[in-house]
């Protein structure tokens, strides 16, 4: 059995995952650490393990194997500088950083332990996506235009972020609405197209919920293979029924729900009347793939940290480009 930790318990996810530790017989959560204490003695609570003091006291406990990093986002870079000191494995929630200088950092750090890392971009597990992505790296869609990729809920519209308000603030949080939502749909993008040339934004807060925090917006991402992307991302939508478009001169595709449309002359079936069956199978979600990559040893179906640090440089140059009403540069991702 292999022993896990917490190192913080600010993120609203941070309850699923508990959820999915405590249904697992393979792992034993050996402790957990949270600058505040109410957070550290309810998660210790459930999962019987000790509260410790400090980072430090958390990475020195006995044969730790890994360690779940869910506090907020301006405290991760001191958190893993001693996780990669003390070499442990690491789940990370997303965004990885506030922006691009401290994503590099904690990218260098983590790359050169060679510790196991992931963080929290599920949509890769999801068979629409993945066959999406292998219809691409084929180029079966041709010269592609446009995609175009949406992620949001009505959270605002709800109950709102009560328990969970740091993530309303930019300084604790790096981002808003968009950002947080955003950045799934984000690494799907740049999962999918790896020449972004520039960005472009504009956010709203339409209910005013929270002072300086955005609820909603929308991107448009320039490659320089020809192809105009947006993504929009918010907390203020009832329903999210379309999730994604890609427009190709040979194919295109759409996402509705959990389900493909494809149309295509040059693909069987792909008559667009009806789900396109011809998918892979659906991946555990990236918690469960980071659990079972510990196990195993093996860098399977994860996130490098390179790839989260550059989501997160992407992401503080939409920020910039919202804010100067300007498109803002970006270079592109190399290997």
């Amino acid at each position: 059995m292999k022993k896990i930790a917490l190192l913080g318990a600010a993120h609203i996810h941070t309850p699923d995952f508990v959820r999915r530790l405590l249904a697992r017989d393979d792992f034993n959560v050996v402790g957990v650490w949270d600058h505040d204490t109410d957070r550290a003695n309810s998660n210790a609570e459930k999962f019987e393990c000790r509260i410790c003091s400090s980072v430090d006291e958390l990475l020195a406990l006995d044969a730790l194997d890994a360690v779940i990093v869910c506090s907020e986002t301006n405290r991760h870079e001191q958190i893993l500088d001693k996780v990669a000191e003390a070499g442990k494995h690491c789940f990370v929630e997303k965004p990885l950083g506030m922006g691009k200088a401290d994503s590099e950092r904690m990218e260098k750090k983590l790359t050169d332990a060679g510790v196991l890392f992931q963080t929290g971009y599920f949509n890769r597990s999801r068979p629409a996506y993945r066959k999406i992505k292998e219809l691409i790296d084929s180029n079966t869609f041709g010269k592609i235009s446009r995609i175009r990729l949406n992620n949001y809920h009505a959270k605002n519209l709800k109950e709102g972020f009560e328990g969970w308000l740091w993530m309303t603030d930019l300084n604790q949080a790096g981002v808003g609405a968009f950002g947080d939502l955003g950045t799934h749909v984000l690494d799907i993008l740049l999962w999918f197209m790896n020449d972004l040339e520039a960005v472009t934004a504009s956010f709203s807060s339409p209910l005013s919920r929270y002072p300086d925090c955005d609820e909603s917006g929308e991107a448009l991402l320039k490659f320089k293979s020809g192809v105009v992307a947006s993504i929009a991302a918010g907390w203020v939508d009832l329903d999210m029924p379309l999730t994604a478009e890609v427009s190709g001169t040979k194919a295109y595709a759409y996402v509705m729900k959990d389900d493909l449309y494809l149309v295509s002359d040059d693909i069987k079936d792909a008559h667009g009347k009806s789900p396109f069956e011809d998918v892979p199978e659906r991946l555990p979600h990236a918690f469960e793939l980071f659990l079972d990559s510990v196990h195993s040893g093996e860098k399977t179906n994860l996130v490098s940290p390179k790839e989260a640090a550059y989501r997160s440089t992407v992401m503080e140059a939409i920020y910039e480009a919202a804010s100067t009403r300007k498109w803002v540069n970006v270079e592109p991702y190399h290997q």
